[in-house]
């Protein structure tokens, strides 16, 4: 990857204000307003249905906004001299004639923009397509067809990448090369927008996250401050004497559960009067760990409201 683009890069960056897209009766986009940062990995999350990829079509000028402005440094993406090299985006994978070869594919969008053959093959080696380049995209996996759009996306060496559900497809050698990759451009100054469902791929990668919901802004936040926004959902302890300290922590809305090892999980009561309780009755404490809710159950918490389809366990008898 860095051996084909080793620059380092001034930073574009996305700017979306008071972004609103309707159709008909239905508000798609509702005054939306989010700023999108060069130099690290912005996650863009929300359920289905939430407004994330209309939002990234008027970021692109596929969509004319209702109202409001979507700006790539500064200017609307159409208004750019060369749209490629300002903003590399991947919404559809399979969005590729589909008797066209990978190469010939990425010849065709290069030769929009002025962009040289070398650059095209740099691509294929970058996401790893150069030894089946010359195959129908047609006949490419799920996984290789991401691998395509990811090169269509870079050709142009732009400032700034969109990706929408890059890692849909991708066995997990991809998804840690996927991730490395998007460390990288963000590591040479560029903004990185990726929108995914797959929370714990984007706890791994994100530094900053944007969260949708109905087509409003739900989060604008750091990856620290989305952790701290999370529930502490229990504490693991660890003793020489297990039996009393269940004994001592034993009361009304306090939970305890057996964990591997002979530890115990406990909720409703925090690690300081755990710790304290031990101390007082002379337990040793070999773990006294409080564990946060992953950033899945943080977001389920954020968007319970903005959930369009809601399904519900069937119990037996509906069954």
């Amino acid at each position: 990857m860095c051996d084909h683009m080793v620059l380092l890069h001034d930073g574009a960056m996305i700017e979306v204000q008071n972004l609103t897209k309707r159709y008909g009766a239905t508000t798609a986009v509702d005054d939306l307003s989010f700023v999108v940062e060069p130099g690290i990995v912005t996650g863009f999350l929300g359920p289905n249905g939430a407004g994330k990829s209309t939002t990234m079509r008027m970021i692109l000028g596929l969509d004319r906004p209702t109202s409001g402005t979507a700006t790539v440094n500064g200017r609307r993406l159409v208004e750019q001299k060369a749209p490629l090299t300002e903003l590399g985006a991947l919404l559809e994978a399979k969005a590729v004639h589909p008797k066209r070869s990978g190469r010939n594919h990425l010849r065709a969008l290069a030769a929009t923009s002025g962009i040289s053959g070398e650059r095209v093959e740099g691509v294929l080696d970058i996401v790893g397509l150069s030894d089946v380049a010359e195959r129908a995209a047609g006949d490419f996996s799920l996984g290789m067809s991401q691998r395509l759009g990811i090169a269509s996306a870079l050709l142009g060496d732009p400032e700034t990448v969109m990706l929408d559900e890059p890692v849909n497809g991708l066995d997990p050698e991809g998804i840690l090369w996927i991730r490395n990759l998007l460390k990288d451009l963000a590591d040479e100054g560029r903004t990185v927008l990726v929108s995914s469902h797959l929370m714990s791929e984007m706890a791994l990668t994100a530094e900053h996250f944007v969260i949708i919901g109905q087509g409003r802004l739900i989060a604008d936040v750091t990856a620290t401050e989305l952790d701290a926004m999370g529930r502490e959902s229990s504490v693991l302890v660890r003793s020489d004497d297990t039996q009393r300290m269940r004994s001592l922590l034993t009361r009304d809305g306090v939970t305890i559960r057996s964990e591997n090892g002979g530890a115990i999980s406990v909720t409703g009561i925090d690690s300081t009067e755990i710790g304290r309780l031990a101390a007082t009755n002379s337990i040793a404490l070999s773990e006294l760990t409080n564990r946060r809710s992953t950033l899945e159950q943080t977001f389920m918490d954020l968007t319970a409201d903005a959930v369009q389809y809601t399904a519900h366990t069937l119990t037996k008898e509906a069954a």
